[in-house]
């Protein structure tokens, strides 16, 4: 695309990039202001238990202790769903998880806190927690949220089953049938900045600034005015540079309201930083899922029918559960067609951290178990796994057969363009024992169409203000948490108006400065954002066509705003510069300010539940995983990875690469490496970096990144999401490449050594 455009398809550095690589950048914990006290959160050591009282005169006597507060200061429940907010900032009358927070201090210094949060005697009756699925149904009267829910409900948050078409006929009549059972392990985001907010409290004016490394501002926003009882009019939410967030970020957390509060009781500005143990304790991690999966094919390859039953591990809180357990079901159904489709999903809640929204949320674990069977069905039917999900895409302009509407779809281009780069057709079934390759494939959101709570608003809106000088400023409450969102608005901005990058100043981190966004979740900032940009930079494109023809007495389509300056399309040498242009407007309009907005059309299926996982457009994606794998010590060592990602166009193919690097790397962690374990009483065994283990440099495969571009009708110069998609098929890829290395089929993450050497042998055992 990029010989089509000016700015738009070029490589460019991102707007923050030269920040943060010098150390400029400041994020949340480096701020600091006059007379700050520092806070901490006494945690539960109790995975379950009654607080039957708390006394904090101890705490409160020390010197330098300022602030001391329990859950009867904050006694509102918050969530980022509306309809499940069943969360304390501090716990009221019980502990759910190891780690939930019970009370909480403001002190001169971190360690004053810290003592002072020892000093804190918590009266605790100690229960006995639910720590799995099959617990959490076997033990309803154990119940993680008591009350009048759970006496209907039990341990069940939410049940979901939806059926399309005839799936009992498609898998009796089916030429081919697999089945299996597959589990995904919790897994951390490991963000390198871990949570931090800092809070000042102006009593006289009665208004509450957060600085927050949220990726939500405007949902923590409604929720900090909910709980604190101060109207959303007297509360500024600023979001500092984010170092990531992955969804571990994109609902608020108790350390934001509490650093709120204290700074409301002492007066002072009160500051919480969360440690490496605390990220864990209280994260939003990945659900851990159980998976049985059917699948009925025909000789030719074609999917006549699928059948899933997914169990999910909530945790304690609901957090994104909701709209988790749907995503497990509604964002299969392609790209490979399926003539009849059914899943029920099934969540609880546990005695643990609450799970959330991690990377590709609720549609990973799935995913996995998927593209597995896909090459289970390729293998029964004597056909190759690229040929199979080629001749069966589902194809563009079409709905999915649970009434998701796909517009633009370069599947099969990402498949060609796997399959040429790895070596595929000399490589695959030809190896030799113990090397292999993989394939697996995916679609994913492009935002969803549905906000957080119900509400007729645009789902982005941006501001754009040009300036007499020449520079024009960007406004906009969406989040870049390292993606590289600001750089997409400003390249989208840049080639609209004729402009530089340099000439673009991009200011998306205030509530009072910037209009509405709802925020960086759904990978759906470049998409909705991208589109509100659009919008604005039109109309301040219009209005100076307008006052430079009239000036020039000429049309306004006879101008071309280019390299900071107007010209006339016709070659006479007439030229003026990009502020000149702007006096003139502005001389006849006033000062040059336009918004846009972007709302998406009505989506989804015609039933309940239909418009979770809708959206305006999919990206799709396809890996081929390369790997070596150790007989002699079940040791998996993926050699290298083709990524091929269709992100309709790419606005900065540069940054583009990257988002799909970052995915193939995160899932290879979770593929080999990541999980979070629990002993029998629920503490974390492995709550930091060091017995949490991650891929360094040296465990990550070279990655070749291939941008795929079917430019989608409706996205900002034809652009969809590069920020989730990416992430779905290096699983199965791998899981896939070590089936064709070694012959067996692994079902459970992560694939570590004990594990792959245990199949190993179990499939000798079969052999003989």
């Amino acid at each position: 695309m990029s010989g089509q455009h000016r700015v738009v398809g070029q490589r460019h550095r991102k707007i923050d990039g030269r920040a943060k690589a010098t150390g400029r950048a400041r994020y949340t914990a480096d701020l600091s202001l006059p007379g700050m006290l520092h806070a901490k959160i006494l945690r539960s050591p109790y995975a379950s238990a009654r607080i039957r009282g708390i006394d904090t005169s101890a705490a409160e006597v020390l010197d330098g202790v300022h602030g001391v507060i329990t859950g009867a200061d904050l006694p509102e429940t918050y969530g980022i769903i509306v309809w499940t907010r069943d969360e304390h900032p501090l716990c009221v009358d019980r502990a759910s998880y190891v780690g939930d927070g019970v009370a909480a201090v403001a002190a001169e210094t971190v360690e004053l806190a810290e003592l002072a949060c020892r000093r804190i005697k918590v009266d605790y009756e100690p229960l006995e927690p639910v720590l799995s699925f099959d617990d959490a149904i076997a033990r309803p009267q154990d119940a993680v949220r008591p009350g009048e829910r759970a006496e209907k409900h039990g341990n069940v948050t939410k049940s979901v089953t939806l059926s399309f078409g005839d799936v009992d006929g498609g898998l009796r009549t089916a030429d081919v049938r697999v089945e299996g059972e597959y589990s995904f392990e919790n897994t951390n985001h490991v963000s390198i900045e871990p949570h931090a907010a800092l809070a000042d409290y102006d009593a006289a004016a009665g208004v509450l600034t957060l600085w927050s490394c949220t990726q939500v501002p405007h949902y923590l926003h409604r929720e900090l005015s909910r709980v604190l009882g101060l109207d959303q009019s007297r509360i500024r939410v600023v979001q500092p540079a984010i170092g990531a967030g992955f969804g571990g970020k994109s609902e608020p957390f108790d350390l934001e309201f509490v650093v709120s509060k204290l700074a409301m009781v002492t007066g002072r500005p009160v500051r919480l930083v969360y440690s490496r143990e605390e990220v864990f304790l209280a994260h939003r991690g990945r659900h851990p899922m159980r998976m049985r999966f059917e699948v009925g094919a025909r000789r030719d390859g074609t999917i006549t029918a699928v059948r899933a039953r997914n169990e999910l591990d909530g945790g304690a809180y609901s957090s994104f559960g909701l709209v988790t357990t749907y995503y497990s079901g509604q964002l299969l159904p392609a790209p490979v067609k399926l003539g009849a489709y059914e899943f029920s999903s099934t969540r609880v809640f546990t005695n643990k951290p609450a799970c959330g929204a991690k990377r590709g949320h609720g549609s990973v674990q799935p995913r996995f178990a998927f593209e597995c069977m896909l090459d289970e069905v390729a293998d029964a039917i004597g056909m190759d796994p690229i040929e199979l999900r080629r001749r069966h895409d589902i194809g563009s302009n079409v709905r999915t057969i649970n009434g998701q509407r796909i517009t633009s779809n370069g599947m099969v281009q990402c498949l060609d363009a796997v399959e040429r780069t790895s070596g595929w057709k000399e490589k695959f079934r030809k190896l030799g024992r113990g090397r292999g390759i993989g394939v697996a494939t995916s679609m994913y959101i492009t935002g969803t169409n549905y906000p957080i709570y119900p509400n007729e608003m645009p789902q982005s809106s941006v501001t754009i203000k040009a300036d007499r000088s020449g520079r024009v400023t960007v406004l906009c409450g969406a989040s870049d948490i390292g993606q590289g969102s600001d750089s997409a608005l400003a390249v989208i901005v840049a080639e609209v108006l004729g402009l530089d990058l340099a000439d673009i100043a991009v200011r998306t981190q205030d509530t009072d400065l910037c209009p509405v966004d709802l925020g960086s979740y759904s990978s759906r900032v470049t998409f909705m954002c991208g589109n509100a940009a659009l919008d604005a930079a039109r109309q301040i494109e219009a209005l100076l066509r307008k006052h430079v023809a009239a000036e020039w007495a000429c049309a306004p389509d006879d101008l071309v705003l280019d390299g900071s300056r107007v010209f006339l399309r016709q070659d006479t040498g007439r030229s003026a510069s990009f502020a000149d242009a702007v006096w003139l407007a502005e001389a006849a309009e006033g000062p040059l300010v336009r918004s846009g907005g972007y709302k998406t059309p009505k989506l989804g299926g015609d039933y309940r539940g239909g418009t979770i996982g809708a959206s305006p457009a999919y990206s799709f994606t396809a890996h081929v995983a390369e790997v070596v794998v150790d007989e002699a010590t079940g040791f998996v060592e993926v050699v290298k990875v083709w990524a091929a990602h269709d992100c309709g166009t790419a606005i900065n193919p540069t940054i583009v690469e990257g988002q799909v690097q970052g995915s193939v790397y995160m899932g290879l962690g979770e593929a080999l490496l990541e999980a979070q374990v629990y002993d029998e009483k629920g503490r974390l065994t492995c709550p930091n970096l060091v017995d949490y283990k991650v891929p360094t440099a040296v465990d990550t495969p070279e990655i070749e990144a291939i941008v795929v571009e079917s430019h989608d009708p409706e996205g900002p110069f034809g652009a969809k999401e590069a920020g989730e998609g990416p992430l779905h098929p290096i699983i199965p890829a791998i899981a896939n490449a070590i089936h064709d290395a070694v012959g067996i089929r692994l079902r459970q993450i992560p694939f570590h050594p004990a594990r792959v050497l245990a199949a190993i042998e179990a499939s000798r055992e079969v052999v003989k």
